[in-house]
């Protein structure tokens, strides 16, 4: 678990389960906004079901991160997750990769 500055201008968190969910979220979103100019890759690895308020929290960083020009990449995203995402037609909206070296490697060629 935790919070990764992978490099100069990407974090790499490692999402843990509900209910510690949420205050990782806030804490990634305070960091990107003190620091501005950085993509983040989320790994879903240790998660199984996220709530409607981790959800919130999830777009807010996105919308935080697409107002500046930066990327939010999911990785090892459950299928049950995956169906919240579809369900709730955020499946459109998020931008998931397979796993974190996909997510990253991603990210890299385009920076």
């Amino acid at each position: 678990m935790g919070i990764q500055n992978w490099s100069e201008d990407i974090i790499l968190v490692d999402l843990p389960a509900e209910p510690e969910m949420g205050e990782e979220l806030q804490t990634v979103t305070c960091i990107v906004r003190d620091r501005g100019d950085c993509d983040v890759v989320i790994d879903f690895g240790s998660v199984d079901i996220v709530t409607s308020s981790s959800l919130s929290k999830l777009l807010k960083l996105r919308k935080l991160l697409g107002d500046c020009g930066h990327r939010l990449i999911f990785c090892s995203v459950a299928a049950a997750t995956k169906g919240i995402f579809s369900v709730t037609g955020l499946d459109g909206i998020f931008e998931v990769a397979d796993d974190k070296f996909v997510a990253l490697a991603g990210l890299q060629m385009v920076g």
